[in-house]
């Protein structure tokens, strides 16, 4: 199986057409940045509900005018089937991430959750299908690992649901296995464990809490813990998420088609952990000192621990995390401090 170093080589010399749909958002924005700058044509799609045209604007910025100029752009909404369909046309791979994400917003919206994340799921199967799109790849969830306590997580085990968010995310993975039995159609699923990194936004009531720290400390504001501290994630850089991305739409190994990988680091930070890891990074880098944390009670529909498994992706993909939780952190905090200049 080839490298992601050599993957990459072989894209400049024999670009692809690539779709990403949520191509505005946190990941689709970071996976445009990438793909452009690899020389490939790119379409996006995207309706703005949670993704930020400023993000494109920034994208613009870090590529050529050349490179920009692979990009097409469609505004359009998944729960659309003709917009997905429109999307497709011509496409080599498919990289979806367009969803509305967020445990605690699935609890209070849960429609319009099953509409984006289900049928606009489904809408851009079928439409990908009808397309001959050679692979497609879609942004899964940790999520559906509901209330399976065991750890790391591995693939092939999960639990009972714990919010609509995760039913969805499980559903996509029941739809993507089906169309592969009923009509050869191939895809992978990609597990994202936490993904962080530059572009995620932390103004927003469902923010992650990367982010969303990360601002609070700047701006010297309160942050708060659900529970003791002591509740653990798998945290993922976006260029670990990125790679896997690429590789899964590049692979040529049958065995690794239609499957469920989990993308993450294989390791664990407690939320207390990450707190002190965000205050000193930040300190040292602009001498902010932060000290208005608050511990509350744990969030309902959140699990208390995760780690994956990450061995299948390794097999099968080739996929290999350049970086750990520190170093993503340290990047991820230089972007921030550039937007927001000694916490002005």
């Amino acid at each position: 199986m080839a490298s992601y170093t050599k993957i990459k080589k072989t894209l400049l010399v024999n670009p692809k057409i690539w779709l990403i749909t949520g191509v505005a958002g946190f990941i689709g924005s970071n996976l445009l940045e990438t793909l452009l700058k690899l020389d490939q044509k790119v379409v996006g799609l995207d309706n703005f509900s949670t993704g930020n045209e400023n993000n494109l604007k920034e994208v613009q910025g870090l590529v050529s005018k050349k490179q920009w100029a692979n990009f097409t752009f469609i505004k359009g909404n998944i729960s659309n089937l003709k917009s997905c369909q429109l999307a497709c046309q011509g496409i080599d791979y498919v990289l979806h991430q367009a969803a509305i994400g967020s445990v605690p917003r699935s609890i209070k919206d849960p429609i319009n959750t099953n509409k984006s994340n289900i049928t606009g799921f489904l809408n851009m199967l079928v439409a990908a299908k009808d397309a001959n799109v050679k692979n497609f790849v879609y942004a899964a969830s940790s999520s559906t690992y509901g209330d399976h306590k065991k750890l790391p997580k591995k693939e092939h085990i999960i639990g009972n649901p714990l919010s609509p968010y995760a039913v969805t995310k499980y559903v996509n993975e029941l739809y993507a296995d089906v169309f592969n039995k009923a009509y050869e159609f191939n895809s992978i699923g990609l597990r994202y464990f936490n993904v962080f990194g530059k572009r995620q936004t932390p103004n927003s009531t469902y923010a992650a809490v990367i982010p969303k720290w990360i601002h609070a400390i700047i701006k010297s504001e309160e942050i708060f813990i659900n529970g003791d501290g002591k509740t653990s994630r798998d945290f993922c850089f976006i260029e670990n998420a990125i790679q896997a991305n690429i590789l899964a739409a590049t692979n040529t190994n049958k065995k690794a088609f239609n499957n469920i990988y989990n993308i993450a680091l294989g390791d664990r930070t407690s939320l207390n952990e990450l707190y002190a890891m965000l205050q000193s990074v930040i300190n040292k880098k602009s001498n902010i000192k932060h000290s208005k944390l608050i511990y509350r009670d744990f969030r309902a529909g959140d699990v208390k621990h995760s780690q994956a498994d990450i061995s299948k992706a390794k097999n099968l993909l080739g996929y290999r995390p350049t970086h750990k939780v520190k170093s993503g952190i340290d990047e991820t905090i230089n972007w921030h401090l550039e937007q927001n200049p000694l916490g002005n």
